[in-house]
Order: structure tokens, then C-alpha cells, then sequence
């Protein structure tokens, strides 16, 4: 077959207005979108940055600002091309980027007019480039808009308005880089529907959780720090992973390599008190507008963000018995195209060789945190082993869950104590332990021990002795004793003492 060149037609360009519009639906939602910005903010080595909406007329202003190093002239004409990097491009560790789109395809989910305002760190000049749908729409030609001194100055003047009328402004704060949104179409015409509420919640509440959570490394930082102000407020870092706490439950780690890249699974388990606390307004387990339910499941980090949480990514269904498990995966950013990351880093697919090994661990994870949650009753009848309580059992926390035991300080056994004799009482206690490890292998929680492990500071190596001996009077054989101080004192066989043994 032959093939003509040369110069394209006009009707062989593609049209500037669909095209754009095309690329910009790629899953965005606003707070993905204002999260795409913050990446290039923080690549940038920014350490404040805040987001203003005027919401007062039509069309909304919204200003996205922050302190980094800045862009020369060449440098933001060059940011402001479809893309402006290739992904197959090496990139620093911290670099949260890969297409070189999300900054123009962020913007124009959101809007058909927006401009980047830029200087380079430490210079007074700031300068402007355009994209707007209506011009390429009017024109049909790809063209940036390069703004004049007098459009730069106007919307600088309207940024300073805007971020010195809203609270807990910045200290010692010097934006260096601003993205302006001339409108935001998907919010059209709320003012006369009586809807601006509404997007004020998409702003204040939606997004700044969604922030919180997708940014908490790095607002967690003890050097370093990002902070990021939406309007009136600072926000506070969500930290779905609060290890802190003794009763949240770390699973293995388990390590691979993968490629040129290491990958990382860590699986937890909430504690079933969290199953209760989560209905408070405010919840050490969830941001106020989520579930357990909507918390569980994945957390892929890249380059300390949060790329994708929530729900197993088809790995497994949703459930509520499974509220209780959540898994951390941390990739690198040289491995991220493996997982084929789309340009709103919404959404990833594990690559088929991985699939295996996070089934594996999911399946792990799945059954502990099935085991939490159907055992999450035993609140009601026992309480820390640190606390002075009534309760019958205490609890204490353990690498396979919470384990329970029987309370020598209740009431009744205190008095049952006082009214036996020192052998009935520690024939007792012989009992009390093989409860113990009897409910605690029923709730598969229980971990067999070495001997000395096992009895220390709970029985006696004459106790023991003597329970034998009862034991092997009431007709019980060898192999049967040594069955009971395996099964029922949980220790494992070949610790067992050979003088015990030999009785």
C-alpha cells in the first residue's frame, strides 16, 4: 500500500476544543484534582501551600499558591505543553509526576480558563500563560495564551484580597507559583440555585479530608514539613496507620523485589474497640465523613503519598467483617508504570506476577481480621490486664490478637483463694491455666511457648510435678500427660523437661 506526505490539512488537525476536553475527563473528581497541583507544589520543595475559593459571584476564583522554587519564563511556557515530560523519563525519588499532564488535565476538569502565574525563587516578577477552551473553541488553533503585565498584576491583586480575607493566614509566606481557575463549570449557576453550601462542603469538608489523608507523610514530616491551608483552615494530617497505639495489630512484613524496584506489604488489624469509637463525631480510625467500611482495604503509597485507599482493587470483596483490616503497599516510583498509574493517579492495576503474593497476604490478613471482629465481644466481659477491675477475665494485647485470661484478682477467686488450702489452690491455678490457653486456641490467638516461657510466674516446677503425678493416678498414661502439658499448658513438646518427663 502507498503512502502520501505532507503538510496536514485543517481538517487533519484535531480539533484543539474536543481534544481538551477528552483528555480532561480522566477520572477526576475536585479533590483528586487539587491534589495533582499540591505534587507539583511539593516536587517543587514547597513547605506551604494554600488553596482559596471566592465563591462571592460568578464565575468562582479558585487560587492554588505555594512557596517552592519557582519557574523562569522559558521554564513555565515549557510546563504549560501537552505533556511537558515523558513518563519513560528518570525521575528523582520524590518526584510526584510521571506523564507531565496532570497540572493542564487537572485544570481542565475542573475549569476552561486557567493560568499559571510563576517566578523564579527569590526574583519580584511574576509571569503568566493562559490555557482557555473558549479561545480554541473561537480560533481553532492550539495556542497558550501569554498574559500581560496588567492581567498578571489583576489577578495578583485579586490573590492578595482573597488570602488576607480568610483566618490562620501564613507567617513569613512568599508564593512563588500560583494556579488560578477562572471558573469551575461543574459548580455553574449554584448561586442562583441557592447550591453554593454545597460546593462550600465539597471545599471545606470533602477535599480537606481527601487532603489530609493523601498528604499525611508529608505533614507529618519533623523536617521538611508541608502545610496546606484551604481557605480559613490548616489542615491536620489523617494518619490511617496510628501505630502508636498498642492494641493496633501489625501483621508481617513482607518484602519483594520486583524489577529494578523493592515492594513492600504490611498488613493491620484494628482493634474491635475502634468498631464502637468510629461512630464518634471524632475518631482516632476514620476522618469524620468515612466508615471502617470505607477506610478498609488498600493503601498504596508512591513517593510518601497516598496514590490509592480503600476497597481491595478487586483482590477480594468488601465486607463488613473485614472493616477491620487495612494494608499498606509501598512502591517506587521507578516501578509505578508497571502498575499502569493513570494520569489522575486514581486508580492502578497489580501486575499478574504480584497477583500471587498479595493474595497470599491478603488471605493471611482476611482471616486475622475476621478473628478480631467476631471476637470483638470480649470487651464485655474482660478489660486491660494493667486496669484494677471486676471483671473475670483480663485481656492483654499479642502478635495474633488480644488475648484473654482469667483474673486471679476477681472477687470470687480472691475469696475462693483465701478458703483453700495452698495445694487446692494451686491445683487451681493448673485449671485457671489450661482455661486459658483452652479460649485462647478456640479464638486462634493462642501461640505455643517454650516451657520456661509458658510457667514463668504463673506455675511451679513442683505444681507441675505434682499435677503429673495425679495425672498418672487416675490412670492416665505417659503419652496422654505429655499430650495434656502440650494441648492443654500450650508448650511446646520438645521444651519440656526430661526430669519431668521421666516421672
Amino acid at each position: 500500500m502507498s503512502r502520501t506526505t505532507g503538510p496536514l490539512g485543517d481538517s487533519d488537525i484535531p480539533n484543539p476544543e474536543y481534544l481538551i476536553k477528552s483528555i480532561a475527563e480522566q477520572g477526576y473528581s475536585l479533590e483528586t484534582s487539587l491534589a495533582d497541583l499540591i505534587d507539583n507544589s511539593i516536587t517543587a520543595g514547597a513547605g506551604q501551600i494554600e488553596i482559596l475559593v471566592d465563591t462571592s459571584k460568578e464565575p468562582f476564583l479558585l487560587f492554588l499558591a505555594d512557596d517552592g522554587k519557582g519557574m523562569s519564563m522559558e521554564a513555565l511556557a515549557a510546563s504549560m505543553k501537552f505533556p511537558s515530560s515523558s513518563p519513560e523519563d528518570d525521575r528523582e525519588s520524590n518526584d510526584l509526576g510521571r506523564f507531565g499532564l496532570g497540572m493542564k488535565t487537572a485544570s481542565f476538569s475542573q475549569t476552561r480558563v486557567f493560568t499559571v502565574l510563576s517566578r523564579p525563587k527569590g526574583t519580584g516578577t511574576f509571569h503568566g500563560r493562559t490555557w482557555d477552551v473558549g479561545y480554541l473553541q473561537r480560533e481553532k488553533e492550539w495556542k497558550i495564551l501569554k498574559n500581560t503585565p496588567a492581567e498578571v498584576s489583576n489577578l495578583l491583586t485579586q490573590y492578595e484580597r482573597l488570602s488576607k480575607g480568610f483566618l490562620n493566614p501564613f507567617q513569613n509566606y512568599t508564593p512563588n507559583t500560583i494556579v488560578v481557575w477562572q471558573g469551575l463549570y461543574k459548580f455553574e449557576s449554584y448561586l442562583d440555585a441557592g447550591k453554593q453550601p454545597a460546593l462550600q462542603r465539597e471545599i471545606t469538608e470533602v477535599t480537606s479530608e481527601y487532603l489530609s489523608l493523601v498528604f499525611h507523610r508529608y505533614m507529618q514530616r519533623k523536617t521538611n514539613r508541608v502545610t496546606i491551608r484551604i481557605n480559613n483552615n490548616v489542615l491536620t494530617p489523617f494518619n490511617p496507620f496510628p501505630t502508636e497505639q498498642a492494641d493496633f495489630r501489625r501483621l508481617e512484613t513482607n518484602h519483594r523485589l520486583f524489577r529494578e524496584d523493592s515492594l513492600r506489604l504490611e498488613g493491620y488489624i484494628l482493634p474491635a474497640r475502634s468498631l464502637d469509637e468510629s461512630r464518634d463525631s471524632i475518631s482516632l480510625w476514620t476522618p469524620p465523613g468515612k466508615s471502617l467500611m470505607d477506610m478498609e482495604g488498600l493503601y498504596i503509597y508512591r513517593a510518601e503519598r497516598i496514590i490509592l485507599f480503600g476497597g481491595w482493587n478487586g483482590i477480594i470483596k468488601k465486607a463488613p467483617r473485614l472493616q477491620l483490616a487495612r494494608l499498606k503497599v509501598e512502591i517506587g516510583n521507578s516501578v509505578d508504570h508497571y502498575f499502569h498509574l493513570n494520569v489522575a493517579k486514581s486508580s492502578i492495576v497489580i501486575p499478574y506476577e504480584l497477583r500471587v503474593a498479595f493474595l497470599r497476604y491478603v488471605s493471611e490478613l482476611k482471616t486475622q481480621a475476621e478473628k478480631e471482629y467476631y471476637n470483638r465481644g470480649i470487651k464485655k466481659l474482660s478489660a486491660p490486664k494493667t486496669k484494677n477491675n471486676n471483671t473475670l477475665f483480663t485481656r492483654s494485647a499479642s502478635s495474633k490478637g488480644m488475648l484473654l485470661q482469667l483474673n486471679e484478682d476477681f472477687p470470687l477467686v480472691q475469696r475462693l483463694k483465701r478458703e483453700l488450702t495452698a495445694d487446692q489452690y494451686g491445683l487451681f491455678r493448673l485449671i485457671a491455666k489450661m482455661v486459658n490457653t483452652g479460649v485462647n486456641r478456640i479464638r486462634q490467638v493462642h501461640e505455643d511457648k517454650s516451657f520456661a516461657e509458658a510457667t514463668k510466674d504463673t506455675l511451679s516446677e513442683e505444681e507441675i510435678t505434682r499435677t503429673i503425678v495425679i495425672l498418672k493416678e487416675s490412670g492416665l498414661n505417659n503419652e496422654q500427660i505429655e499430650e495434656i502439658l502440650t494441648a492443654t499448658f500450650g508448650v511446646r513438646a520438645e521444651t519440656i523437661p526430661q526430669a519431668l518427663l521421666n516421672i
